[in-house]
Order: C-alpha cells, then sequence, then structure tokens
C-alpha cells in the first residue's frame, strides 16, 4: 500500500483565488495562497501570466500579503489590495506636512494600532517597479474599482467622526463595549460600531480624495456584501446598500447608483432583493447584478439586468430555477452575459441574453470537473479549474470557446502547475457519483419516488486502489457540508486526499436543501431541519453499505458548520456509527438567537423564540441529546459568532455528563474557520485520530 499522505504536506498546497483577465484579454492575474511552514502562516501573492501560456506566472508581490487585483482601463496599471508598512514616498510627503489630510495616517496616540490596514497599490506594468501605496486611511480601505478614465478610483473605506475615533481608541485600551446596534457583531469582523462605511474617488496619482456622502453602507448584512462599487463607462457607480427602516432588522440589499461627484444618487431595485455582485455593460447604459430573496435564502439566486435611468431591473435568468453568482456576472457584449451557475452538483458556465433565455453552455467541461473564480475581458475567459484527482489550475479560453461541445478539442490552456508535485508525490482519490432514493416527504417538483421520497446525488471520493465493481469494503467519512443552501462538487480538497489515502471511502451527499438542484429541491428544508436531509444522509451510507463499497461497523459522520449541525442530528437519531466529529455547528438554536450574527435568518425559517418556542425546541439538537450513544468529537472556534463556541460546550457537556467518550476542541481566536496552517493540520490530526481511536477494526484504546 502507498503511504499515506502525512499532515503537514497541507504546507505544500496551493490555492488560487481572485483571477482578473487584463482588458485586451492577453493576460491572467491572479492571487495565490500558499503556506510558510517556518512561520506558520497563510501568504497570498499576486501572479500575472499571460493567457497563451507563453510563460510561467510571474510573481509580481514578495513582501506581503495582496489581494483582489484589478485592471486599470487600458490594461497598463493593476491594482490591488494590501496591508504593507506605509509607501516610502507617502511617510516622506507626510513629513512634509503636504498629504492629503483625508487620507492621511495620524502618527498619535489616537491612531490605529501596529498592525498596518489593508490599502490600495498600484502597480505601474509599463514603467515597471515596485507597487505604489495610493491610499492611506486610519482603518484601510475594503474594496475599490477602477473609473473609466483610468485617472481615478472609487474606494470603500470606514470614515468616523471624532466621538466615533475616541470611543474605536477607548476599545483598542480595553474599554467596555457599548452597542445600541442590533445587529451588534459579525463573525470575522468582531464588535459591530455605528462608523459608516462611504464611497471616496481617489485621484491615482496624487491620492487627494472626495467622499461621496450620499453613497455609504450599513445594515445587518453589510459586513458580509460590503458596497461592492463599480464604476461603470457611462459615468456612474453602482454600490449595494441597506435602507430599510430597520437596517439592522433586515435582509434586505438594494442596489444604487450615484454620480462621481458624489449627486444624484438613485436606488435601482425595490427592497425585494438582496443584491451581492455588480458588473456594468460597456456602454455605462445597463448593469448586471446577481440576488436572492432577502427572507428566503432557499430560492436559488437570480441574474437581473437593471437600467438606472429608467429605475428598471428584471431578472434574465428565470426559468432556470438554478443558483446564479459564485463569481461576478461577466458581459460578452451588450445584449449578453456569462455567469457560474450551480447545476445539479457542480458549478458551470451559463449565457444569458436581456432578450432570450438563459442557456448552459461548455458542455465541454465533465460532469468531474467544476469552475470558479471566472473572469471575462477582451475576449478572453478565465477560471479555475478543479478536478479531485489532478488538482486546481488557471485556464483561459476564448469567449467564443464556450460553445465547445463534448466531443471537440478542449479549447482551454492551462497558465499554471500549482499543485502538480503534491499531486505527483501522494495518492489521489478518484470520484464517482452515487444516486439513490431517499424517504421522507418531499414535493414532487424536488424529485418525488413514488413511495414520497426523493432522489439523491452524493459523491463518492475513494483510494486508487480501490475496484468499486468487486469492492473490499472500506472505513467510510460522511462528510457534510455546510449551508445548508450549498453543494458540494467534484473538485480537488487536501481534506478528500488526506483520508482516501488512509483507506477511507468519502461520501458527499447533497441532501435536500442543498442548492444546484432547484428551488424545490433546497425549499422543502426551509424551517424544518432535522427532518429530510437527515434521511438523504442516512440513505447514502446504506446505499454505499449494500453496495459493498463501505464496511457497516465503521462508519464516521463529521461536518462543519451545518455540516456539523447535521452530525449532531445524525448522532441523535441513530447509534449506528462508530465514532463522529461535529465541527463548528449550532445545537440548542434558542440559547443561539441574539448570541450568534444570524438573527434574520432565524426569524426568517423558525420565527422568533418567545413566539414560537416550540419551533426552535422541535429542531434543536440539545433536546434529544439524551438519545446519543456514540463517541463524539466536538470542535470550535472561540471566536465563531457564527456558530458560537458556547453551542460546542453545551453538546460536549451533554455528552460526557451521560458517560458518551467525547472530546472538545476549541481553536484561540479562530472564527468559522480554522485559518492557520498548523491549525488546518491539528484539525486533520484530530479527526483522523479519534476516528482511527473507535474504529473496530483498529488498535486504537478507548
Amino acid at each position: 500500500m502507498v503511504d499515506p499522505i502525512p499532515a503537514d504536506a497541507f504546507y505544500d498546497l496551493t490555492t488560487v483565488t481572485d483571477v482578473a483577465v487584463s482588458p485586451g484579454g492577453d493576460r491572467v492575474a491572479f492571487v495565490a495562497d500558499e503556506f510558510d511552514a517556518v512561520e506558520d502562516e497563510r501568504v497570498s501573492s499576486l501572479f500575472v501570466v499571460p493567457t497563451d501560456g507563453s510563460r510561467d506566472p510571474h510573481r509580481l508581490t514578495r513582501a506581503s500579503e495582496a489581494g483582489a487585483p484589478a485592471w486599470s482601463p487600458d490594461g497598463s496599471k493593476l491594482g490591488f489590495l494590501a496591508a504593507r508598512e506605509t509607501d516610502a514616498e507617502i511617510r516622506v510627503t507626510r513629513d512634509d506636512g503636504t498629504a492629503d489630510d483625508e487620507f492621511a495616517t495620524d502618527d498619535g496616540d489616537d491612531g490605529a494600532d501596529d498592525e498596518p490596514e489593508s490599502q490600495l497599490w498600484v502597480f505601474d506594468l509599463e514603467r515597471g517597479g515596485d507597487a505604489r501605496q495610493v491610499t492611506d486611511r486610519d482603518d484601510g480601505v475594503d474594496e475599490f474599482d477602477w473609473a473609466p478614465d483610468g485617472e481615478r478610483v472609487v474606494v470603500a473605506a470606514r470614515d468616523p467622526t471624532d466621538e466615533q475615533r475616541e470611543y474605536l481608541q477607548q476599545r483598542r485600551e480595553g474599554g467596555p463595549i457599548e452597542t445600541e446596534r442590533l445587529q451588534h457583531k459579525f463573525d470575522g469582523n468582531g464588535w459591530l460600531d455605528d462608523v459608516r462605511t462611504y464611497l471616496f474617488v481617489v485621484d491615482v496619482e496624487r491620492g487627494e480624495s472626495e467622499r461621496l456622502d450620499d453613497a455609504y453602507g450599513g445594515g445587518a448584512v453589510d459586513a458580509r456584501t460590503g458596497l461592492r462599487p463599480a464604476w461603470g463607462a457611462g459615468d456612474r457607480i453602482a454600490f449595494l446598500s441597506t435602507r430599510t427602516e430597520r437596517p439592522d432588522d433586515s435582509s434586505v440589499v438594494d442596489v444604487y447608483t450615484v454620480a462621481p461627484d458624489g449627486s444624484d444618487c438613485r436606488r435601482l431595485t425595490d427592497g425585494d432583493v438582496m443584491a451581492h455582485r455588480l458588473a456594468w455593460g460597456s456602454d455605462g447604459d445597463r448593469v448586471a447584478f446577481t440576488a436572492r430573496q432577502p427572507d428566503n435564502w432557499y430560492v436559488p439566486s437570480e441574474l437581473y439586468v437593471g437600467d438606472p435611468s429608467a429605475g428598471t431591473y428584471e431578472s434574465v435568468s428565470v426559468g432556470l430555477d438554478r443558483t446564479v453568482g459564485r463569481s461576478p456576472p461577466q458581459w460578452v457584449n451588450d445584449g449578453t452575459l456569462l455567469a457560474l451557475v450551480g447545476d445539479e452538483g457542480r458549478t458551470r458556465i451559463c449565457r444569458f441574453s436581456v432578450d432570450g433565455s438563459p442557456e448552459r453552455v461548455f458542455q465541454h467541461q465533465s460532469a468531474g470537473e467544476s469552475l470558479s473564480d471566472f473572469d471575462a475581458a477582451g475576449g478572453t475567459l478565465a477560471f479555475v479549474t478543479s478536478l479531485p484527482g489532478e488538482g486546481a489550475h488557471v485556464y483561459a479560453m476564448d469567449a467564443a470557446s464556450v460553445s465547445a461541445g463534448p466531443d471537440d478539442a478542449d479549447p482551454r490552456t492551462r497558465l499554471t502547475t500549482l499543485n502538480d508535485d503534491l499531486v505527483d508525490a501522494y495518492p489521489m482519490p478518484e470520484c464517482q457519483r452515487v444516486t439513490f432514493e431517499s424517504g421522507g416527504e418531499s414535493p414532487a417538483s424536488a424529485g418525488e419516488t413514488e413511495d414520497g421520497g426523493a432522489t439523491v446525488e452524493a459523491l463518492a471520493y475513494y483510494p486508487p486502489d480501490f475496484d468499486q465493481d468487486d469492492p473490499d469494503p472500506r472505513p467510510l467519512v460522511l462528510d457534510i457540508h455546510g449551508g445548508p443552501m450549498a453543494y458540494d462538487e467534484p473538485s480537488f480538497r487536501f481534506k478528500d486526499a488526506y483520508f482516501t489515502s488512509r483507506g477511507y471511502v468519502v461520501l458527499k451527499v447533497n441532501y435536500r436543501g442543498s442548492t444546484s438542484y432547484g428551488r424545490a429541491f433546497c425549499e422543502v428544508l426551509k424551517g424544518e431541519w432535522g427532518t429530510v436531509e437527515v434521511d438523504d444522509l442516512q440513505a447514502g451510507v446504506d446505499e454505499l453499505v449494500d453496495r459493498g463499497w463501505a464496511d457497516a461497523d465503521r462508519l464516521f459522520p463529521t461536518g462543519f458548520s451545518q455540516g456539523g449541525v447535521n452530525t449532531g442530528y445524525l448522532v441523535t437519531r441513530d447509534d449506528r456509527w462508530a465514532a463522529a466529529a461535529a465541527e463548528h455547528g449550532v445545537y440548542d438554536y434558542r440559547s443561539a438567537f441574539g448570541t450568534d450574527d444570524s438573527h434574520t435568518w432565524w426569524e426568517a425559517d423558525f420565527g422568533l423564540p418567545w413566539e414560537d418556542p416550540d419551533e426552535y425546541d422541535d429542531h434543536s439538537i440539545v433536546t434529544d441529546v439524551g438519545e446519543v450513544e456514540t463517541p463524539l468529537l466536538v470542535t470550535a472556534g472561540e471566536a465563531d459568532w457564527r456558530c458560537p463556541p458556547t453551542q460546542a460546550e453545551q453538546l460536549y457537556v451533554s455528552v460526557r455528563k451521560q458517560g458518551v467518550p467525547a472530546k472538545l476542541v476549541v481553536y484561540p481566536d479562530e472564527h468559522h474557520n480554522v485559518g492557520d496552517p498548523d491549525r488546518a493540520i491539528h484539525r486533520l490530526e484530530e479527526l483522523s485520530g479519534w476516528f482511527e481511536r473507535f474504529d473496530p477494526s483498529s488498535d486504537g484504546d478507548e
């Protein structure tokens, strides 16, 4: 047997995000996340590569983190966000007393902490040399976009009043948290304050700026969506904002536009959407955006096109019944857009017409691969293609090639070799789609079977030496996705390879409640957690046991976030599991309300706990915790405010109190993820160690 992948091979992993095509279509910028084993940290670097694949990617940034690359309209400059030591030119100018007061950092005691804030930097690719810092705000810059003239940018940045700045300084010195906000916290952002984020127009050369007073954000989901500024060719800036009567008690996110001088701010949408991605057409007359229903996140996101001058907008994805929007939509001409869509357990390209029906394109893409981080410009498309056994890489192709069918030559040019050494050094999994019938009532439009159940799909990952036609039963990791409004797709994941290299089969079920299979399939779970999705997970395991792929005595469910929730449901319903691991989940819904950052979601699904207490109790896991007999590992992030660590503590203590083997692992300072590489490695070792400890076929000691 080939040696299993060591957990510390995680340091050799590279992931890709933020793909950006140059206006001429001849270059692609992207961000690569690598891991420094010595400093034990994630390092994000900016690369540029020609789209014809004639040269290897060139690393532009070497000194610090980088993200969100965007090309100037003529392609001569590349802007990006980075938290670096202040540019020497700005330091010298500041000492001269001539720096722009509005964007200068105060060196006094009321300034920010010692860590640099994220600012806008720009590479001049014609002149060469290091990037030049454009902004220098105390609280940093969150987002930006180029003006059509390439001489200005619009940035989103916090702008506290003097009174608010005093409070922020008090907080940095350990003072009390004071708030009157309903949305008082948000995962990854911490305790929220009253400081508004505004749009500023900045002169790239001089650094001078002007605040657009009517262009600001706010509300319950502002920390998630941001303002997403987009500057169109018609010289208007589109952005997102929540301005309902009670912004902190609403998931509405409207689209607004404003003139670059701050005048003539208009709302495009009517408070009926939660918008999140914006893209102007080439003429600047129309803006496309993706949006979901604000009070029902189970309904697929749609693609809209709006005319700000007329104040009208309409969906161009009607009839598709699939979730649109894992990357911003891309205009390919004045009447046509391309966008990524979740479609039956994979991400693919669809074409949308402002005057016609949506169409699935690029049929050359196999069912065993998925796309992400999609961008288009200058007649060129670029995206990341991920395959379970081959890694994830950046590809480019001519925009016209979206018409390529399954029998056509592959029109893509591979631009990176980021994980080739890792893939070549260790055994990688194979992946197969598995379809099965599941019980439980479900609407006919959700794939209902004759007995009232549903047809459900899953992905099975297995070791390369596993023969699915003549199998020897293997231990099974039931790896449950979060969301629940999400989906698993065939892709390259270190965790999958880690377990399959140890002989496990990994099963990922797209249970009812998952996206990519249509509204009815997803919406059946709204307010009904702990029902049909648990049936589907159980049925998926039964399917692999019946096939002889999984050993019925060696079953290990686990999942993160909603996957942790579903793991909790499984161990309260059944004791068939050898061991289980519930990660970063919620288990007592009444106590989660108000202590997490999701009060609008709880209300949309279950009502309010003082009005509908039975709804909360009936679906909570702790109310059935007396049924747990499965050895249970419970993990949490100490600073996780999506699924607070107190939830993990309740579940752990409740199980341990009964004498059931249990272990609690809390990662200090971690949010709703496990970010540092040493902790990601620790997490894998904890999971595999827990499963091995209670595996009846191992020598582990209980």
